[in-house]
């Protein structure tokens, strides 16, 4: 990488930062609606997963989708216009926090049931292959979805027709409120796809550019047409499951222990300590963060709410409408 892309991962990580903080003032404040999943703390994860795809790589993902939307380039005013339910949003204000998408970025979105959009990805990526494309699905879900049916299903599937997928569990240690060990009958995530024959990979998910390095070796071995590729990544989440999340299931001083490896902190020490950047420079990057998130707030909240006739648009296709099929 060179310089600007150094800087670029940094930026973005501090957006989804304080996006994130913005979003939880808002929401106390009244101003979202619904549930509010927060990725504090899992910047790392995303920011270095998207940022080793190609233009053709689709990515869909699960309910904490705010930084995954951010780095897949939805602007932060965009982002906050949705959760707020504006027009403005990516998604008219009728998404929020949960279902933020863009087609047009091969962003295909957030999924509130959880592990539904496994079955999407396999779904996706059994297009691409039929069509004889090169892009990858990166399917991206939490610990919790590997219990469930969609998984094995979906995961079965991908390697009965070598469909081009990336598996990312983002393994956070929680599921809601339970820890792994408790939901979970392996030690590691990433031996449930040995039951399927998919080779996997566990990785250090606080360190971006760790996350980054083994994405683009796992995108690479999809893209060849070997098929799927499973990566489990570590991370952790500095907040609750949701802001209803009383928090009661784990210690004060384990959450100390996961902050002080905290992903941005991280690599803004990699970024001084190897001369890549000076910390003026962080420093000035921090500040066009602050100043951007407070122009987006004040965006989405001079936007307008969606009139009553959105309720009946976008729900079937009209006769005589052209589909615009991503290619």
């Amino acid at each position: 990488m060179d310089k600007e892309q150094y800087l670029d991962l940094f930026y973005q990580m501090v957006l989804i930062r304080r996006v994130e903080e913005r979003a939880a003032e808002l929401y106390q404040q009244g101003k979202i609606g619904g549930f509010l999943h927060l990725y504090i703390g899992q910047e790392a994860v995303s920011t270095g997963l998207i940022s080793a795809r190609l233009p053709q790589d689709r990515v869909i993902t699960a309910y904490r989708d705010h930084g995954v939307a951010i780095n897949c380039g939805i602007p932060a005013n965009i982002v906050i216009a949705e959760l707020l339910g504006k027009a403005t949003g990516c998604s008219q204000g009728k998404g929020g926090s949960m279902h933020m998408a863009d087609v047009s970025k091969n962003f295909w979105g957030g999924h509130a049931i959880v592990g539904a959009h496994l079955p999407l990805a396999s779904g996706l990526a059994l297009g691409d292959k039929y069509a004889g494309k090169d892009g990858v699905t990166i399917c991206m879900f939490g610990d919790g979805a590997t219990n469930i049916g969609y998984f094995h299903e979906a995961v079965n599937l991908s390697k009965v027709w070598d469909l081009p997928v990336l598996w990312v569990c983002e393994n956070n240690l929680y599921g809601m409120g339970t820890a792994v060990e408790r939901a979970s009958a392996v030690s590691e995530i990433r031996q449930k796809a040995e039951g399927y024959g998919i080779p996997n990979e566990r990785v250090e998910g606080m360190n971006v550019l760790e996350v980054r390095d083994a994405a683009a070796k796992a995108l690479d071995y999809c893209r060849s047409g070997k098929g799927p590729f499973f990566l489990e990544i570590t991370t952790y989440r500095y907040r609750g499951h949701s802001m209803g999340d009383p928090e009661r299931y784990r210690k004060a001083e384990e959450v100390k222990k996961w902050q002080e490896t905290d992903p941005i902190g991280i690599y803004h020490h990699y970024l001084t300590s190897n001369t890549i950047a000076l910390e003026a420079e962080l420093d000035a990057l921090e500040a066009k963060v602050a100043d951007e998130v407070q122009a987006a707030v004040a965006f989405a909240e001079s936007s307008p709410e969606p009139g009553p006739e959105a309720l009946f648009e976008n729900v079937y296709v009209e006769k005589g409408t052209s589909i615009q099929v991503n290619k």
